[in-house]
This record gives structure tokens, C-alpha cells and sequence, in this order.
């Protein structure tokens, strides 16, 4: 594109130039032409005012004039020999005397046009030399004689030649210079295009972190802002894709180690029962076993289908009172942590109306306090409490049980991840319960959030932003 553009514009540039030079030196041809016509005129009518004073004296004296011709004009055609011009008398249209001649015969027949008795004419004859001639006729009595002047143009016709070639080699140097520093130029137009192009190709080649350098405030400096922009976005994107990519691959991985324990130990003992020589009561301890690796399969395909069939549009959302939350909860999960003599107490001292799915809630505020009963020691405490902050309802769930270390949050909510794997299989999860409850979070527009130190418990926290349709209030 640069070559195309540079040619083009140096084929513009050529034209113009050259055009301009032409009428330059059109008008210069000109100028030199009238400067010499007036020349021609002047000479010529000087020559013709002091010719008929001489023919009038002649004529006084009683010489004739026709004879005498030659005589009364050798001194005005010495005169103009050395200016390259030369004089013709005619009478009654017939030449009566002629200088040296530098024109031929032929070509001091008067025009086709003119009369010997014209006044004045001023033409030019290119035969062999290029000339100017003037002729005029002289006023009465004299009417019949008439006078040819013709002036050599050929210093005029070198002069302009000379001029002309000067103005056209400066025309070349001229183009010379512009096709210089058009060229560069171009080349600072089209580097910002150039680093385009390159960080195109590298960012196809997958080097997305690619940036141009952004410089003054022209539309070339907002493309290249506007490019960067563009790249960030692609780099954040195939990042997130990455993310997504790295996420399945866990959950395939995760799934598969899951699915494969439960499934080895179905086919081992199913071996060992139709195999071995066992008893009824092992053979009754055998398929129990079956039946509960069975039964925690069963579990975990129904916690993969609710996250894959959760939408946001199949959620039944109307309003629903924090109390009322926790008064069901408590129904259910008191039980549970009665058998680890477990203090689970509920704070229902503040007013709050949140707006929802009521079942769904009370899902994601079962499954954080089931976590917070496992993490928890026997005879510990746990407090479910709600209160309302600037940035909306906060509902937390704080236990004083073994805790997490920093590294264990940040994959705290990631498909199959458990803190203590042996804990959590030994009680028949699958580490699926806070994707779930991540996952009706996200659809409530809310959050959670984990503050845990190693040894000392966790709290939990479920953030509703009050700043959207779907957020939750409170009275």
C-alpha cells in the first residue's frame, strides 16, 4: 500500500509540476515575443520616419527616388546587420530593394491577407530561422512604397530554450527532493501501520501481550489506543478462555477420580461376593457397602444435574424474610449438629427482607452450615447471623472449627475440591456443594466470600448488592 500510495502521489506531484513549468515557460515565451515585437515596432517605425525624410529630400533635389534606393538605405541595413535583421523596400507591390538576406525569396511575398498598402502588420515566419516581420506602407504621397522590417528571433527563441531547460532541470531536482521526502514521509505515516500489522501477526501467532507504544492525539494515535484496547481484551479473553479450559479439564480429572474410586470398589467387592466363599453376614456387609457407594453416585449425579439445569429465569424470586430463612434452617440442621453436640445458634434480632428464591437460598445457607458441622470439633459452636451493610444484606456463617490456609480458599469453590478429602468422602460428599451454592449465588446476583485462619475457623459470607433489580433490601 505504501509503494502504491508513494507512486501515485509521485505521478500527481509529476504532473503538476511539470504543468506549472509549461505554463511558465508558455508565459516566459511570451514575454520574450512582446519584448521583441515592440522592439521590431519601434525600430521600424523609426527606420520609416527617417526613410521618408530622406525620400522627400531626394525628391527636392530632382534625383528619382527608385534609383536612388540603394544609396538612402545602405546606411540603416549596415545598421541592423549586426543585429541578425534586415529592411526591404517595395513599390506598388513590387520589392525595390532588399538587404542581405537572411530568409528566402519566396518568403518575401507579402501574406495571402495583406495589401501592399496596409498600414501596419506584424507576423512571424519560422522557415529557417524563426523572424519577426513588421511591414507598413508610408503615408501619403508615398503611399505606394512601403517598408519590411524583419528581425532575427533566434537569440529570443535560444534565450527561452536556455530558461526553459534550466526551469525543467530544476523541476527534476525538485522531484528528486520530493520523491525524498515524500518517501519518508510515508514512512512516518505508515510506521503506526506497519507496528500494526506486525502486532497483528504476532497476536495471531498467539504473543498476546502485544502493546503499541501510543504517541500525540491523531486518529494514527487513536487507532493504536484503541488496538491496545482491543488486545487487552483478546489477552483477558483467551486468558478466561484458558481459565474455562483449565476448569473443565479439572472437573473431567476430578470427576473421573471420583467416579473411578466408588466404581473400583463396587467391581471389587461385586468379584470378591461372586468369587469367594463368604458368609451371609459378609456377604450382607458386602452389598451394604455396594449400596452406599451406590447411593453417594446417585448424590452426585443429582448435584451435577442441579448445577447444570440452574437458570436464573426458572427461579420462583419473591420476598422473603431472613427470620423466616433461618427458622426453616434451623428445622433441618439442628439434628445434624445435635449429633456432634454442636451449639448451632441463629440470630434473628434484625428485620430483613431479602428478594429470591426462597428454596434455593435456603440450599446454598444448608450447605455452608453442613460445612461449617464437618469443619467444626464436638461440642463447638456455630453462629448464623444477618445483618444489613452499605452495599446491601450480608448473611454469615461463622463456625471456630479446624479452618482453611489461604491456598485452600482460593479453590474452595471449584468442582470435587475438598479440604480434607478423607473427612468428606468418609462422609459421603463429593466436594459439589459449594459449586452449587456458588453457582445460586451468581444467579441471585450475590456472592460469597471466605475468611478462615488454620485452626481457628471459617466464617462465611453470602453478599446481596442492593444496587440491582434482583438485589435484596432490607427494612
Amino acid at each position: 500500500m505504501k509503494k502504491r500510495t508513494f507512486f501515485v502521489m509521485l505521478i500527481l506531484f509529476l504532473i503538476l509540476l511539470n504543468s506549472m513549468l509549461l505554463i511558465v515557460s508558455v508565459i516566459i515565451l511570451n514575454d520574450k515575443l512582446s519584448t521583441a515585437r515592440d522592439k521590431c515596432l519601434a525600430e521600424h517605425y523609426v527606420i520609416a520616419t527617417s526613410l521618408i525624410g530622406g525620400m522627400q529630400a531626394l525628391e527636392q533635389r530632382g534625383n528619382n527616388v527608385e534609383e536612388c534606393m540603394d544609396q538612402l538605405m545602405s546606411g540603416y541595413s549596415r545598421y541592423l546587420k549586426g543585429k541578425g535583421s534586415y529592411l526591404a523596400v517595395s513599390f506598388s507591390g513590387e520589392w525595390i530593394y532588399e538587404s542581405a538576406s537572411i530568409m528566402s525569396k519566396e518568403n518575401l511575398d507579402f501574406p495571402p491577407e495583406m495589401d501592399y498598402r496596409q498600414e501596419r502588420i506584424v507576423y512571424m515566419d519560422n522557415e529557417t530561422v524563426p523572424v519577426l516581420c513588421v511591414y507598413g506602407s508610408f503615408p501619403a504621397p508615398w503611399q505606394e512604397y512601403g517598408l519590411m522590417y524583419v528581425g532575427s528571433l533566434e537569440d529570443v527563441v535560444l534565450s527561452w530554450r536556455h530558461t526553459k531547460n534550466i526551469l525543467f532541470f530544476m523541476g527534476a531536482v525538485m522531484m528528486l527532493v520530493m520523491a525524498f521526502f515524500l518517501f519518508q514521509f510515508l514512512n512516518i505515516i505508515f510506521r503506526p501501520l506497519r507496528q500494526i500489522s506486525s502486532a497483528s501477526t504476532k497476536i495471531a501467532k498467539g504473543n498476546y501481550e502485544i502493546r503499541l507504544l501510543v504517541q500525540g492525539k491523531d486518529e494514527i494515535a487513536s487507532v493504536a489506543h484503541n488496538f491496545n484496547l482491543m488486545a487487552r481484551q483478546v489477552e483477558t479473553q483467551i486468558q478466561h478462555l484458558q481459565e474455562i479450559a483449565e476448569q473443565k479439564q479439572q472437573f473431567i480429572d476430578n470427576f473421573s477420580h471420583e467416579l473411578r474410586i466408588p466404581l473400583t470398589a463396587i467391581y471389587g467387592y461385586a468379584e470378591y461376593i461372586q468369587k469367594a466363599p463368604i458368609s451371609e453376614e459378609e456377604r450382607y456387609e458386602c452389598t451394604q457397602f455396594i449400596m452406599s457407594e451406590c447411593t453417594r453416585l446417585q448424590k452426585m449425579a443429582y448435584q451435577l444435574l442441579d448445577i447444570a439445569l440452574l437458570r436464573e429465569d426458572e427461579l420462583e424470586k419473591g420476598d422473603c424474610m431472613v427470620a423466616e430463612l433461618f427458622e426453616q434452617s434451623e428445622k433441618v440442621m439442628h439434628v445434624k449438629a445435635a449429633e456432634k453436640k454442636i451449639n448451632l445458634s441463629y440470630n434473628k434480632s434484625q428485620n430483613l427482607l431479602i428478594r429470591g428464591d426462597k428454596e434455593q437460598l435456603l440450599i446454598v445457607l444448608n450447605n455452608l452450615i453442613d460445612n461449617a458441622i464437618k469443619a467444626s470439633w464436638p461440642e463447638g459452636e456455630i453462629c448464623v447471623s444477618a445483618y444489613l451493610e452499605e452495599a446491601g444484606v450480608v448473611v454469615e456463617v461463622e463456625d471456630h472449627g479446624i479452618g482453611m490456609e489461604p491456598d485452600q480458599i482460593s479453590h474452595i469453590k471449584e468442582a470435587f475440591y475438598r479440604v480434607d478429602k478423607a473427612r468428606s468422602r468418609a462422609a459421603g460428599g463429593a466436594g459439589l456443594g459449594l459449586s452449587i451454592c456458588e453457582k445460586i449465588m451468581q444467579l441471585h446476583h450475590g456472592k460469597l466470600t471466605f475468611n478462615s485462619e488454620h485452626g481457628k475457623g471459617t466464617k462465611v459470607r453470602m453478599h446481596f448488592p442492593k444496587d440491582k433489580k434482583e438485589s435484596f433490601t432490607g427494612l
